[in-house]
């Protein structure tokens, strides 16, 4: 996989353009974004179970899986989540901008909003850099990647080609997300792209099944956003289609890794983060509780706070596991690794050399594995440090 950022372009799938552009909401930098194609295209969503939903999201949800899909168009800044029946109307106002411009119907262009809850679209401002969007528009991904930014510290993208048997087909993703991450079958917001050909259908199930092991296993503050949605776009153009078991496997697995290292990269860009923690448990009963477990490590302050502060205090671990209900038969035989060091082993405390592990949590990227010793069943999950400039950035938000 090629990531985005740095010296590489991040290029979209045949048939797809995109697009971002300043329009006034922010002082400096791209606040608007657009992906569109020139033929209809099958497009799937998953979203956040969040009970007050945006109304970007509710108008997306509504629309998805589809076959006719045209477009996407996203603004950053405001969320136009909690904003009433005026917020209904004004995400419709910015549908309908777009597509009149691309001259296609209201129903093919989908949309996503990020930002501060509360508050309404600057809809004039968004409506008339519509035309730039579209006259900007070329095949790669960064200046879409910059327009959907909010607290994020860098864009996030990344392309990889995969080789089936009747020829290459390319999957391009790009993603947002910094902080109110703790998503519920959906990530913040997230665009996959593909120009294989594909039902609806089969991408339906195979978004759900990639963001359930990505997107669906990072927390960085414990806190599942109103405006969470992921999508994924299959252009067709390539003409390349999943002729048998080995391409659909090969396809699937290809999408499922472009979603964790964007999952990852999500976690790692936590507001406020200096760690990414990846937690592996292997060895539980069953795979809802090894999910559970490793999720319920990626959003403990305590231990949040233990890995930024560099302290291999394993006992917080321990107790968060049991508080998520993790058998005390399994507590008693597992183990624990801090950086490949065990701490804990067959209920017991192992002798290691503090002074070792401490400067081994000094690096970037913390791994924790457990081995519950009580099953076949595995999750790794993924999350950030804890520190005090979140505080500050969430003090400062609105």
């Amino acid at each position: 996989m090629t990531p985005g950022p740095g010296l590489h372009r991040t290029i979209l799938p045949l048939g797809f353009f995109a697009s971002g552009v300043n329009c006034g909401v922010r002082r400096y930098r791209p606040d608007v974004g657009l992906i569109y194609t020139e033929k209809d295209c099958v497009a799937a969503g998953v979203f956040t179970l969040n009970e007050c939903k945006a109304a970007p999201v509710l108008y997306s949800q509504a629309l998805l899986p589809s076959d006719k899909v045209r477009a996407i168009i996203t603004n950053s800044g405001q969320a136009n989540a909690a904003t009433g029946d005026e917020g209904v109307q004004n995400n419709l106002v910015m549908v309908k901008r777009v597509a009149s411009e691309l001259e296609i119907e209201a129903d093919q262009v989908l949309a996503a909003s990020t930002g501060v809850i509360g508050q309404h679209l600057a809809t004039q401002k968004i409506c008339d850099a519509v035309p730039e969007l579209v006259n900007r528009a070329t095949d790669v991904a960064e200046n879409f990647a910059l327009a959907i930014l909010t607290t994020d510290l860098v864009p996030k993208t990344v392309t990889t080609v995969v080789k089936l048997s009747g020829g290459e087909v390319r999957i391009t993703g790009i993603c947002k997300g910094s902080g109110m991450i703790h998503p519920n079958m959906a990530t913040m917001l997230g665009y996959l792209l593909t120009d294989l050909k594909m039902t609806k259908e089969v991408a339906q199930n195979m978004l759900r099944d990639a963001t359930d092991v990505s997107f669906n296993m990072i927390s960085v503050d414990g806190d599942s956003s109103t405006n969470d949605c992921n999508f994924l776009l299959a252009s067709g153009e390539s003409n390349v289609e999943l002729k048998n078991d080995s391409d659909f496997q090969l396809f699937k697995q290809h999408l499922i890794d472009v979603s964790k290292y964007l999952a990852q990269a999500i976690a790692a860009d936590g507001e406020g983060a200096g760690k990414l923690i990846e937690i592996e448990i292997i060895g539980a009963p069953s795979q809802e509780l090894a999910k559970q477990a490793a999720r319920g490590l990626t959003i403990s302050p305590l231990v949040k706070t233990a890995m930024h502060g560099e302290d291999p205090n394993w006992g917080r671990i321990l107790a968060r596991l049991g508080a998520e209900k993790v058998p005390a038969e399994a507590l008693n035989k597992m183990t624990l690794k801090i950086q490949g060091q065990t701490l804990f082993e067959n209920g017991a405390p192992q002798n290691f050399d503090r002074s070792e592990v401490r400067a081994l949590l000094k690096q970037t990227k913390i791994r924790i594995d457990i081995d519950l010793k009580f099953g076949n069943e595995r999750a790794t999950a993924w999350g950030c440090d804890l520190s005090k400039k979140y505080i500050e950035i969430n003090t400062e938000y609105s």
